[in-house]
């Protein structure tokens, strides 16, 4: 995958000059990763390790009537067996669901529900006790779409489960968790406006964040009565805090150090092995370490949501959109808690609309319990909504993005959902695509197409901690809370190194675990260069200011005349007085000791970040296969701190984006089981399915953030499937209504047609 610059974007940039942020520095774990050095959740030992295997429901759903443990107990080498019985039992709602998805109690709620686990002396001694593990199954019907799951005659999956309709509880149990509403305006007035009207419907399978590591947890319960977990996650604290409340025990009693991560994409938040580690080392007071299989990880983690969306736009022929109704209703799997409130919040951000209407629907199916995936619901909403948009433009005889452009959300536009936009750089995407060589380039055969679509995520802030303290060498070490998914120990440090106006190299960062730093949440939800950068900054100026004061007191004079430039201390009262950072860093210890700074934040200037996607495909009409031909990403970044990480992420989110649209799915048998529980049968794209992909980094500063940053690990994902939906259908003259758009799919449009 490549990058081109043959062309200079016409946007608003970044108009302030740094020396580090915006380079282009080497990351400070490359060597360690490429060369194997750096540790992994699997890579953990230590003295009395054992291994522990869990045992995993055949059934997608059903009643567990009894466990019987007593052969596993009594295989040569079980140290130890734990079920949901071992468990702290009690409390209500979401903090028994969260116990129960990690070992089930009275119900499997899905195939590859952990049941029971084993800590033996070996792996193989493990996966053979679980084997004699006897459970008795009272089979239940399954349900495994949203659509289904709704209908008033689906087997139940909660008897306790009650709708939460528009805030009001109903009375009778449901599969339907909750169903909201965000309205804005008159929207049956809206549409009576109309000059065109179209209302489509669309369908999306369940998919998996597809990271290379699997899941991996160790746990040492202590002697002392301290928990001590090393782990594969997104966020140190929020497994502690996971932790604390499924095993009922004080977040101080629980230390969670995170090792490297081999990807996560928003699905190593949430805790699988961890608190089933945590009582098999309890109960045999040695450390015990789970790794997943792969089927273990396709089966039994949190994959995205499966949905069913209608979405109905109204339009003026002079391009004015007059309402707009979307409708989405997305899979929670087996307990509460889809996305659909975050896919509610971007399907039609990026328009200004006078009349809008969203509704949401949480549903429960017998799937796995879904968990974050990049820019959660998101994808799904601007698959169905985007299409939309551009068949409205069709209709009226405009240009896409001259569509999307005359109908722009700008600072100001009131959110359906209710926020009003800050400064935000959409118009400058839109014009940045409308005038990249790729939108004007000519399409070179049959069955050739180019579609456009653009996506929007709000990113978060949340908090994060830093601590930074001068070495006697000049350089400074940095501490951070926020697990390195995407370079983010360089984007950290360079905001800490132009503070400290240094090099980049003078700064050390390490992620460190929960004992040593502030409560930090998750790398997720494209905050971490954000708010963690923002803490980075803080702390950096602690130590800045520090710095002047000690320089003052050394000389004698005001700390108001004393100045940092280019890491050199200058008086402005007295021109012969100047000393380097790493002078004034080597007499520390002997005028008055070292010198730490530290930041808590919670940053609330979160800007949002648009993306849009420009794709050509060719698309076989006897097979049906899709072939990408070009694909060209542009975002708006605030302030790219690390230009080549962004990029990164901006293809990656591509690559991501295109899996989706033409392979990617769980296919999942009438039983409820998932049939392709493999890398070689769950088919995401390799290099050679893929396109060169071109990135154009847009700078439209950030007011809420000191250097501009807007996160950008969210935005990339959401346009792709749209906009590949959008060519497709410009190259065969269908549109597709479902994904994955995949050969099969493709050829029976074709055929239809």
């Amino acid at each position: 995958m490549a990058t081109t610059r043959d062309y200079e974007p016409n946007v608003v940039l970044s108009n302030q000059d740094y020396n580090v942020v915006g380079t282009r520095p080497l990351r400070p774990d490359g060597a360690d990763k490429v060369t194997g050095r750096a540790l992994y959740g699997a890579d953990f030992a230590a003295a009395g390790l054992l291994s522990g295997s869990v045992l995993r429901s055949p059934h997608a759903h059903a009643r567990i009537k009894s466990i019987d443990t007593s052969k596993a107990e009594a295989l040569d080498g079980v140290r130890a067996v734990v079920t949901s019985a071992d468990f702290p039992q009690g409390g209500e709602g979401p903090v028994v669901w969260q116990r129960d998805n990690v070992l089930a109690s009275d119900k499997a709620l899905y195939r590859g529900h952990a049941i029971a686990a084993v800590a033996a002396a070996s792996p193989h001694i493990a996966e053979e006790a679980v084997s004699l593990i006897d459970v008795d199954y009272e089979v239940l019907t399954p349900v495994t779409d949203v659509q289904s799951s709704m209908k008033g005659d689906a087997p139940i999956l909660h008897d306790s489960l009650m709708t939460d309709e528009l805030g009001e509880k109903a009375d009778k149990a449901s599969n339907v968790a909750s169903h909201f509403q965000h309205v804005k305006g008159d929207v049956k007035a809206g549409f009576k406006e109309a000059d065109v009207v179209i209302e489509r419907e669309f369908t999306t399978k369940t998919v998996h964040q597809g990271y290379i590591e699997p899941q991996a947890a160790t746990a040492l319960w202590n002697n002392d009565g301290r928990l001590h977990i090393w782990c594969s996650t997104q966020g140190s604290f929020a497994a502690r805090d996971a932790c604390a409340k499924i095993l009922d025990i004080p977040v101080s009693q629980i230390r969670v150090v995170p090792l490297e991560i081999g990807g996560g994409f928003g699905g190593k938040i949430d805790v699988y092995l961890e608190p089933v580690a945590a009582l098999l080392s309890k109960k045999t007071g040695t450390p015990v370490k789970l790794v997943m299989s792969r089927a273990d990880v396709l089966q039994g983690t949190g994959p995205t949501p499966g949905s069913y969306a209608k979405i109905k736009i109204g339009a003026k022929k002079d391009g004015t959109i007059t309402a707009a109704h979307a409708y989405l209703a997305m899979e929670a799997g087996a307990y509460p808690g889809s996305p659909v409130g975050a896919g509610a919040m971007c399907v039609l951000a990026p328009y200004d609309l006078e009349n809008a209407l969203v509704d949401g629907y949480d549903v429960v199916v017998n799937k796995p319990k879904t968990a974050a995936y990049r820019a959660p619901g998101a994808p799904n909403a601007a698959f169905a909504g985007e299409q939309v948009i551009d068949e409205v433009a069709k209709a009226i005889g405009m240009d896409p993005i001259d569509f999307r452009m005359k109908n722009a959300a700008k600072e100001g536009t009131r959110q359906v959902h209710g926020p009003t936009f800050p400064r935000v750089g959409y118009e400058e995407v839109l014009e940045a695509m409308k005038s990249h060589p790729h939108y004007n380039a000519p399409l070179d055969g049959p069955n050739q197409g180019r579609g456009v679509a653009v996506g929007f995520w709000f990113n978060i802030g949340f908090d994060s901690a830093c601590n930074i303290a001068v070495n006697a060498d000049g350089t400074v070490t940095l501490q951070e809370g926020s697990t390195d998914i995407g370079g983010t120990r360089a984007s950290i440090a360079m905001q800490a190194a132009e503070v400290l106006t240094l090099p980049y190299e003078k700064v050390h960062p390490t992620v460190v675990d929960t004992d040593t730093i502030g409560f930090t949440a998750v790398t997720g939800g494209s905050r971490t260069t954000f708010a963690t950068g923002w803490a980075a900054y803080e702390a950096a100026q602690d130590v800045r200011t520090k710095m002047i004061d000690r320089a003052a007191q050394i000389w004698e004079v005001d700390a108001d005349t004393v100045e940092l430039e280019d890491a050199v201390f200058k008086s402005k009262s007295d021109p012969e007085l100047s000393m380097t950072f790493a002078e004034l860093a080597g007499q520390l210890g002997r005028s008055g000791g070292g010198i730490t700074g530290t930041a808590a934040v919670s940053p609330s200037g979160v800007g949002g970040a648009f993306a849009g996607n420009i794709v050509d495909v060719e698309v076989d009409p006897e097979t049906g296969k899709t072939e990408i031909l070009r694909f060209t990403v542009v975002q708006d970044a605030g302030k790219a701190i690390h230009p080549s990480y962004v990029e990164g992420q901006m293809q990656g989110g591509a690559v991501q984006g295109i899996g989706w649209a033409l392979n990617e799915e769980y296919y999942m048998s009438d039983s409820g089981t998932m049939d392709n529980v493999s890398l070689l049968d769950y088919r995401m794209p390799t290099s050679l399915d893929l396109p060169m992909i071109d990135t154009v980094i847009v700078e439209v500063a950030n007011p809420g953030h000191p250097y501009g940053v807007r996160g950008v690990g969210e935005a990339p994902i959401i346009p792709p499937t749209p906009a590949i939906a959008n060519a497709i259908e410009n190259a065969i003259g269908t549109r597709l209504f479902a994904l994955p758009m995949n050969p099969a799919a493709v050829a029976k449009a074709v055929m239809d047609k």
